[in-house]
C-alpha cells in the first residue's frame, strides 16, 4: 500500500510517499481501507516533533479517518468486513490502509460523504467535549471563540450556538469572520486589526465572558483571559500560534475563574463510553441538519504535504481533507 512517511522531524517538504507493507490487525483491532483522512493542526506539530507525544520514527501522520473495514482482529464485536466507518487513530491516516482500535471507529451514517466523515470526529468531538464536559456551557452564557474559523474553532461556534450561547467569534481576516457568521456567530472580532481585549470587553460588558475557547495560544491568551467574568471557564485547547503562553496566576484569583485543559484524544481513550455518548449526540445533530462541516479543500494523497503547508500558513477555513482512495 502507499503511505506518507515521516523519517525525520521537519517541515511537510521532508515527507515522502512510499510503498509500505499492509498492516495486519491485532486483537480488538480493525483494518480500514481508507477513503479520506482529515488534516488537523496537531498533524503539523507531530511531523516537526513539537506535539505532546512524539511517535517513533518512521511513522505516518493523520488521525481523522473514514473508510471501509477490510479485516478484523480477534475479539472484535460489532464490526465486520465491509462496514463503512469513520473514527480516529493516533497516527497512520495519510495512507491507503490503517489499523484502528475497534472502539475508536463508528458506523458511518448512510449518505454521509467520506470527506465530511473524515472531517467530523476530531473537530466536533474536541469542541463538544470542551463545551459540554469541561466548561458545562449553559444556554444564555457568552462564549468567546479564538481561532474561530479553523476546524475546531468553527465547530465550537456552531456547537455553542446550538447549545444556546451568545457566540463571539475571533479570527484574523474578514473572509474568516464572514464564515463564522454563516455558522451562527452573533458578534465577530478581527484580532489582526482590532484590540482583542478592548473589543471583547466592549461586547461582553461588565459581566465579562462566561467561557473562552482558545485553540490559538500565543499573545492572544492573556488578553482574552483578562476579559473573563466571575466564575468563568477558560478552555485551553491548543497552541496554533506556536507559543505556549505563561499566564499570571493572580488573574484567576481576582476573577475566581478556572483555566481548564482540553485533551479530547486522551479523554476518548480513557473514557470510551463517555466518548461514544458524545459521538452519538453529535451524529444525531448531524442527521437533523444542525451540524455541517465546512470543507476548505480536498487534496489527493500525493499532495498531502501541500495540505499541511496550507494548514501551517493559516489559510484554511474549516477543514482540509486528504483523499486516500
Amino acid at each position: 500500500m502507499k503511505a506518507i512517511v515521516c523519517h525525520n522531524y521537519g517541515p511537510p517538504s521532508t515527507l515522502s510517499l512510499e510503498e509500505v507493507p499492509v498492516p495486519e490487525p491485532g486483537p480488538k483491532e480493525v483494518r480500514v481501507r481508507l477513503k479520506a483522512c482529515g488534516v488537523n493542526f496537531p498533524d503539523t506539530l507531530i511531523i516537526q516533533g513539537k506535539y505532546q507525544f512524539k511517535p517513533e520514527l518512521p511513522f505516518t501522520p493523520g488521525s481523522d479517518i473514514a473508510g471501509v473495514i477490510d479485516a478484523v482482529g480477534e475479539g472484535v464485536r460489532g464490526h465486520q468486513v465491509g462496514d463503512e466507518v469513520f473514527g480516529f487513530v493516533q497516527t497512520g491516516g495519510f495512507a491507503q490502509q490503517v489499523i484502528a482500535p475497534a472502539r475508536n471507529v463508528f458506523p458511518k451514517p448512510p449518505g454521509m460523504d467520506d470527506a465530511v466523515a473524515a472531517s467530523f470526529l476530531m473537530a466536533y468531538g474536541t469542541s463538544y467535549h470542551a463545551l459540554k464536559d469541561r466548561a458545562a456551557l449553559k444556554a444564555g452564557e457568552t462564549l468567546v471563540v479564538l481561532g474561530a474559523s479553523g476546524g475546531v474553532g468553527l465547530a465550537a461556534v456552531e456547537l455553542g450556538k446550538l447549545m444556546g450561547a451568545r457566540v463571539i467569534a475571533c479570527a484574523s481576516t474578514p473572509e474568516k469572520l464572514e464564515l463564522c457568521r454563516e455558522y451562527g456567530a452573533d458578534e465577530t472580532i478581527n484580532y489582526a486589526t482590532e484590540d482583542l481585549k478592548a473589543r471583547i470587553k466592549e461586547l461582553v460588558g461588565k459581566d465579562g465572558a462566561d467561557v473562552i475557547y482558545d485553540p490559538v495560544g500565543g499573545d492572544y491568551s492573556e488578553a482574552a483571559l483578562r476579559t473573563m467574568g466571575w466564575n468563568g471557564r477558560y478552555l485551553v485547547v491548543g497552541f496554533a500560534a506556536g507559543d505556549i503562553p505563561k499566564i499570571p496566576l493572580n488573574l484567576m484569583l481576582l476573577k475566581s475563574c478556572q483555566v481548564v485543559g482540553v485533551f479530547w484524544g486522551a479523554f476518548a481513550m480513557k473514557f470510551p463510553n463517555d466518548n461514544v455518548g458524545n459521538t452519538t449526540q453529535l451524529m444525531q445533530w448531524h442527521a437533523e441538519g444542525k451540524l455541517k462541516p465546512h470543507l476548505h479543500a480536498v487534496y489527493p494523497l500525493t499532495e498531502a504535504a501541500s495540505a499541511l503547508e496550507e494548514m501551517m500558513g493559516r489559510r484554511v477555513r474549516g477543514k482540509v481533507v486528504i483523499d486516500c482512495d
